[in-house]
């Protein structure tokens, strides 16, 4: 397992960094995280129990076809109220994630997961690209948080976690982990902040923002395990061998993506 993810990782990781850094053009990062996003769809037409495969590529389809729409001229206005849909979408999940498996009997049902899909996967991707249209290096910020706070949970967690997060969903996930994810990235984002000159006010907004898309990024992590749990699997594919399917790696940037490049276009930039 551990040889498979290091192999992955080692492929993925030079294919990211030349999308976002080094491609001429704003395409090939568009597309990567396009390929993502609809691999994700079919995930999780998986996730709903759909067994029947015309069905499950057509939403795939339907999810590939709303990115080419919204990256159209036309309809690029719709992306900043798809972000703030995305935002609301999110405190629901939160009441869903608290109160599983209570709440399970509310949302598992495809009424609800078949949007839930849609306002999970394509506000993420137009945030990435709008993110990486602003500049690769606040798309790299953005990765930086949710990797700080998968990072610093992690050790965190193992050293000192002793209180269950949300035990019914992840019960790895301890609020000493939460901690340790907030204080890892707590310092990447003061350093940024500094490093920006950022006048009191636009300082404290970034810090605020910076913070909410942090705790969004443990939430999107929490939403997809919550899921799986229902669904009664593991991971939510296996295209990234060890390191499960495309769900699973985007699953904090579903919810963190969207969060940032709305306060971004609120903020008017950083």
């Amino acid at each position: 397992m551990l040889k498979e993810r290091i192999i992955t990782a080692l492929f993925l990781i030079p294919v990211v960094i030349w999308c976002i850094f080094f491609a001429s053009t704003t395409t090939p990062f568009m597309a990567f995280a396009g390929a993502i996003v609809v691999v994700g769809a079919w995930e999780w037409t998986a996730l709903m129990r759909w067994t029947n495969v015309p069905a499950r590529l057509a939403y795939a389809l339907v999810v590939a076809l709303g990115l080419i729409a919204i990256n159209t001229p036309q309809l690029a206005f719709v992306k900043q109220p798809l972000y703030a849909i995305s935002a609301g979408f999110w405190l629901i999940a939160l009441r869903w994630v608290v109160s599983f498996p209570e709440s399970a009997t509310l949302w598992a049902r495809n009424i609800f997961l078949v949007p839930t899909g849609l306002v999970l996967l394509v506000p993420a991707w137009a945030g990435l690209v709008d993110l990486h249209h602003a500049s690769p290096w606040w798309l790299l910020y953005v990765f930086c948080l949710v990797w700080g706070a998968d990072t610093g949970a992690y050790f965190a967690g193992r050293k000192f976690g002793k209180h269950k997060l949300a035990p019914s969903v992840s019960p790895a996930k301890t609020i000493e982990g939460l901690v340790g994810g907030l204080c890892v990235t707590g310092l990447l984002i003061v350093a940024v902040a500094i490093y920006h000159q950022l006048p009191a006010m636009r300082f404290a907004a970034f810090v605020a923002l910076s913070l909410l898309t942090v705790l969004a990024s443990v939430l999107g992590d929490l939403l997809e395990s919550m899921i799986k749990r229902q669904a009664g699997v593991k991971d939510s594919g296996s295209i990234f061998p060890g390191h499960g399917g495309a769900l699973d790696r985007i699953d904090s940037l579903t919810a963190a993506a969207p969060l940032f490049a709305l306060g971004w276009w609120l903020a008017g930039g950083f």
